[in-house]
């Protein structure tokens, strides 16, 4: 099997990384990919907002199956022109990459079909914003979101009414998130512990992946902005077989069959974000595709084929039972440039890499890096991700934050906290 990943993260690196290693897969593709990517598989330019250029890439390379890592592509409808050309992908149509492209589309959709989430108003002009502030109807803190897609930063928790009035301006007057920020969606403020879920559909059926928890702050103790994610664990504690069983039948089930029942079969990776709230499981927000750093913590855990399923959701083949996956706890740690996430720096050379590869159950997933003159360099705001793994949590963190110190590059920033919900859970 000949497969082509879209997409140039962390979380690319990691599926390329597994299935390189995979029986049935013969050659490994990427595009645009990184230098860590290119180590594994042929990497060629691309520009992932233009899904007429990935189909033609896929055909001129013949490629079997093509997997959709970044939610942008999906968006502007890869999946239905792949469709359309009787070219095998993995992810789901434009209509349904909605459940992440437009948040008030999400909310809207749950409510129609019972899926528990937060309380919720969708605003179109930021005078019916400031004007839903001013009314306190969810109190605070109030949560403040981007409709579009805003590369995970678009999300206020605001703790009172001028940091609620600020995120408004700073999406519907600024423009800070461009086009994502047209409309916004207010929500009342959950709380719980979050935790992520994920499954593999193919328009009918699923299997169950793993569940994970990540890092969104930028600063230890769930501090500061918003971010991509700055690390994350897997599995999660949290989600014990009672909660997992709440969350099937209460989320993924309906979400499923909602689709089904409008028209938009589901296929592809769907990351339900979740808050455990004294009243049961809540959808904070869904992906449509594997999360970012989650993937790179799950899918080492994967003790199967991940071509093999990817090419079953694909084609509507996909078994009825869980996948399977070790039992192996795994801690993935994000390495930032400085200024991230509201900026980053470029072309900072990165030393320590083959020692921290080096450390036993230590991966390097790479991210924002790019080679000049034979140097790994820096190009983007999350560098790399650095996984370790280990029989417990704790065994793992400790191997993850080994590997990371050996790695140095100027204005590296780091979370040190990450795991250490694990711990608190399971004590």
């Amino acid at each position: 099997m000949k497969v082509l990943i879209l997409g140039s993260g962390a979380r690319e690196h990691a599926m390329a990384w597994k299935m390189s290693r995979e029986r049935d897969v013969s050659t490994v593709l990427c595009t645009p990919g990184n230098p860590g990517i290119a180590s594994l598989a042929r990497c060629f330019p691309s520009d992932l907002t233009k899904p007429q250029q990935l189909l033609s890439l896929a055909e001129s390379q013949d490629v079997d199956l093509t997997v959709v890592g970044p939610e942008l592509p999906l968006s502007l409808g890869v999946a239905d022109l792949f469709a359309t050309a009787g070219r095998a992908i993995v992810g789901p149509s434009r209509a349904a990459a909605a459940l992440e492209s437009s948040k008030s589309f999400a909310k809207a959709f749950m409510e129609r079909h019972g899926v528990p989430t937060a309380r919720f108003r969708v605003c179109e002009s930021s005078d019916d914003a400031f004007a839903f502030v001013a009314a306190g109807e969810f109190g605070y803190p109030l949560v403040v979101k981007a409709d579009g897609l805003a590369a995970g930063k678009g999300v206020v928790i605001a703790e009172d009414r001028s940091a609620a009035e600020a995120a408004v301006r700073l999406a519907m007057v600024d423009r800070t998130f461009g086009a994502a920020g047209e409309r916004i969606v207010f929500e009342e403020f959950l709380t719980g512990e979050e935790a992520s879920y994920f499954v593999l559909a193919d328009g009918a059926a699923y299997v169950t992946l793993s569940s994970a928890q990540d890092h969104k702050r930028i600063f230890d103790d769930d501090r500061g902005p918003n971010t991509g994610g700055m690390g994350a664990f897997a599995p999660s504690p949290l989600i014990t077989p009672a909660v997992e069983q709440r969350v099937l039948n209460e989320v993924v089930a309906p979400v499923l069959k909602g689709m089904e029942a409008e028209g938009h079969p589901y296929r592809g990776f769907l990351y339900v974000g979740l808050m455990l709230t004294s009243e049961g499981p809540k959808v904070i927000e869904f992906n449509v595709r594997f999360g970012d750093p989650e993937a790179q913590v799950v899918l080492p855990m994967l003790e199967e084929d991940l071509s093999w399923l990817l090419a079953a959701a694909a084609t509507g083949a996909l078994p009825t039972r869980p996948a399977r996956f070790r039992d192996e706890p795994h801690v993935g740690v994000v390495l930032a440039s400085r200024g991230y996430p509201e900026s980053s720096e470029n072309d900072r050379p990165i030393t320590g890499l083959d020692e921290a590869a080096a450390v036993p159950g230590a991966m390097i997933f790479h991210a924002g890096t790019a080679r000049r003159d034979n140097q790994i360099v820096t190009a983007g705001g999350r560098v790399l991700t650095v996984v370790g793994k280990g029989r417990s949590h704790s065994e793992a963190i400790d191997t993850a934050y080994r590997a990371a110190a050996q790695i140095r590059f100027d204005g590296m920033q780091m979370r040190r906290d990450i795991g250490q919900k694990a711990l608190r859970a399971a004590r």
